[in-house]
């Protein structure tokens, strides 16, 4: 027989991976409100684009960086796992990017590494931290590996 915490973890875990599935929707339909959404206004985030870390969503920058894609942006969520602790969720996984950038020859199709850590807010999760990142080959080229795949 199933406990009440049992439930709620099954649940909370269904709701993060939601809000996952929720983000990758608003990236691919290019929607900056919607990316937002589930952010803190303080979150901390380490994207790959500079500076090193940002504080929440700037809806002009984000905005303007979905401006540069020829048409919707794929980014992908696989094989996230969610720990819930409470209040406290994490989630890690991969992500890939796929899509065209306006003016490019070809499209970027690569997977990137992403970890967020969420806080029940109401009813609901947000997210307060998050980390992407792309592994770079080890041999004094500094290269990113975009060659790599899950397994």
């Amino acid at each position: 027989m199933a406990t009440a915490t049992m439930m709620t973890t099954t649940q909370d875990k269904a709701a993060v991976q939601e809000l996952i599935a929720g983000m990758a929707k608003a990236r691919y339909e290019k929607n900056a409100r919607a990316i937002a959404a589930p952010y803190a206004k303080d979150a901390a985030i380490y994207n790959l684009a500079p500076p090193l870390v940002h504080q929440g969503i700037d809806l002009a920058e984000t905005q303007a960086w979905l401006d540069t894609w020829e048409g919707p942006i794929t980014i992908e969520p696989r094989d996230f796992a969610v720990t819930i602790a409470g209040d406290t969720a994490f989630a890690h996984g991969y992500m890939r990017m796929l899509g065209r950038k306006k003016g490019a020859d070809h499209d970027v199709n690569f997977w990137m590494r992403e970890t967020l850590c969420l806080a029940r807010e109401g009813d609901g999760w947000t997210i307060v931290h998050e980390h992407t990142s792309v592994p770079f080959y080890m041999d004094g080229n500094n290269r990113p590996a975009f060659d790599l795949e899950p397994e």
